[in-house]
């Protein structure tokens, strides 16, 4: 039997611990910048290095960010919840234990929708936790080195219960998370910059069996790519080591992105091992319904209904809405534009293609677009009312989006405007018919596309510039067709 039939044969069960990195201005305990490419060790102090003495000062908004996840997730927040020292020895954390979240956590339950319609599943969620995330060790051959800037960065594990059933499944789930946390602007969600890392745990069983199989842990995940190679390899693994007879270790592995396989790294640790206790130099966190209520009203409005609501308010099809809602400033960038351009479509047109084309080419945010909505809103106008046809726009939007200004002075400056006057088109057309006798000679005789040669000519004679769906009536009429 190959691997994949046998992986056929199992029931899949995937949970998944994800750190996310929070967008603050400092770190969770002290005043020292929380910020990316700092050169090494100088985004520290004696809290960040774990100084004997050096004492914690929570940092609110932290809290305040976690909080907020937890309700756009619909988790119950904890109004009281404490910290507790996880203990472990490792030099990425010098002071021998992590602050983190135990028994009292600041967020329970919650769930996250992923696929549509009749495929939309509910993935519960178990808690969700802040901690301080550590300092970042790089390898070399014959040394290590390790950069304290990232230790102490306020960051939230989202931990799920092991209900996701493929590398898919887990994929997708990744990717609404990531999406919802943007919309909230709880994380920057840079997955090249580490804001984004996962932890998997994975097993698999024989159909019939409620019991959940031994499961093994992949550590640091921080592609979502990676996970779903990951956990293809870890399934396709189990399955045919279960179909051997063997029995699966539950252990920690790593995963090898250059040879695609999962590699045994340890035995994987149980919660006591860790030796967790209160944390004695933080008080509890403790808060108010006014609070959370506060939070609360902050929220923006999630991405799936943002979704919905462009189908509804704006007539755009499913397609549409989902790629303009797919990142929260692209759909205010649409809404700001929309209602000075009154076209839905075109606005959803002009950003899915050229806007969104050109960006990606040079490898930009919508927020450093030099065209603003109220261009374009503009530029879709004068297509509207006639003055510029569609090859001009693209080149006035190009001309924009290098270097910014106003649609209107830039088809003036070009000399873009289109030619709509009926005595200037019957010119160009009776000199196009003259100069063509095949063309119209083929027309004539029913070949539809020597009719479009001549609109050609036409076109080309004007620079472009005539109107042409005036070019096409008066082409007709002269040839009688």
């Amino acid at each position: 039997m190959s691997a994949d039939a046998a992986t056929s044969t199992y029931r899949v069960s995937i949970g998944l611990e994800v750190h996310v990195q929070l967008r603050t201005r400092t770190k969770i305990w002290c005043g020292c910048a929380n910020e990316y490419g700092s050169p090494p060790n100088t985004d520290v102090c004696p809290v960040c290095l774990g100084y004997p003495g050096a004492m914690p000062v929570l940092n609110r908004e932290a809290v305040n960010l976690t909080v907020a996840s937890g309700l756009m997730f619909g988790c119950e927040i904890n109004r009281y919840s404490k910290w507790d020292r996880k203990n472990y020895f490792y030099p990425d954390m010098p002071k021998n234990y992590q602050i983190s979240q135990y028994d009292l956590p600041l967020c329970l339950g919650g769930a996250v929708s992923i696929g549509e319609g009749d495929g939309q599943k509910t993935v519960p969620l178990t808690r969700i936790h802040l901690e301080e995330d550590v300092a970042k060790n790089t390898h070399f051959e014959e040394h290590s080195a390790i950069d304290f800037n990232r230790a102490g960065t306020p960051l939230m594990e989202i931990v799920t219960e092991p209900d996701l059933e493929s590398a898919d499944e887990a994929f997708e789930f990744l990717q609404v998370l990531k999406q919802v946390l943007a919309y909230g602007e709880v994380s920057d969600c840079n997955l090249e910059q580490g804001n984004v890392r996962c932890d998997i745990n994975c097993s698999v069983r024989p159909p019939g069996q409620e019991e959940l199989g031994t499961k093994t842990e992949i550590k640091n995940m921080n592609t979502f790519r990676g996970v779903h190679r990951a956990l293809s390899y870890e399934i396709r693994r189990q399955a045919t080591e279960l179909d051997r007879g063997g029995r699966i270790a539950q252990e920690t592995r790593r995963w090898d992105d250059d040879t695609g396989m999962t590699q045994s790294m340890r035995s994987k640790e149980s919660a006591h091992d860790y030796r967790y206790f209160p944390e004695p130099d933080l008080v509890p966190v403790v808060l108010t319904a006014a609070q959370v209520d506060a939070i609360r009203r902050g929220l923006p409005e999630l991405p799936q209904d943002r979704r919905r609501r462009f189908i509804d308010a704006y007539g755009l099809p499913e397609y549409d809405a989902g790629v303009l809602t797919a990142e929260r400033d692209v759909a205010d960038y649409y809404e700001e534009a929309v209602r000075d351009a009154g076209n839905n479509k075109a606005v959803s047109n002009w950003i899915m293609t050229e806007m969104l084309r050109a960006l990606s080419e040079q490898a930009l945010s919508i927020q450093d677009a030099r065209v603003t909505p109220a261009a374009l809103a503009s530029l879709i106008r004068l297509v509207d009312d006639q003055t510029i046809n569609m090859p001009a726009a693209k080149e006035v939007f190009q001309q924009m989006f290098d270097h910014g200004g106003d649609p209107g002075a830039i088809v003036e400056e070009k000399g873009l405007a289109q030619v709509s006057d009926a005595g200037e088109i019957e010119t160009l057309v009776d000199e196009a018919i003259a100069a063509n006798p095949k063309s119209v000679e083929a027309f004539q005789g029913g070949k539809e596309n020597a009719l479009q040669h001549l609109m050609g000519q036409v076109m080309r004679a004007s620079r472009g510039k005539a109107n042409p769906q005036k070019v096409m009536a008066i082409l007709r009429r002269r040839l009688g067709g």
